[in-house]
């Protein structure tokens, strides 16, 4: 597993679709070994991103709370602190 990726099950306030896309184009790079898309690559990958973040979106709401807050916090909201 891609160790980049970050836990975004039990976060407060809960995740972002902007956190999630970006989990999902992350999961989908390292799978895909695609960094840049192309013309011949972009269709499926932006597919395959778009496909993997409405299932992260719909496990998320389905699982039950966590009891312990991820140790990490996403890279977006770090960057954000910083701002």
């Amino acid at each position: 597993m891609c160790r980049n990726i970050t836990t975004l099950r039990g976060l407060e306030p809960p995740a972002t679709d902007v956190e999630i896309e970006a989990g999902a184009r992350q999961y989908v790079r390292k799978i895909t070994g695609v960094q840049k898309t192309s013309a011949a690559t972009e269709e499926a990958f932006e597919r395959a991103v778009a496909e993997i973040a409405a299932i992260s979106t719909r496990v998320l709401g389905e699982l039950p709370p966590r009891k312990q807050p991820p140790t990490t916090e996403p890279p977006l909201r770090r960057i954000a602190r910083r701002a």
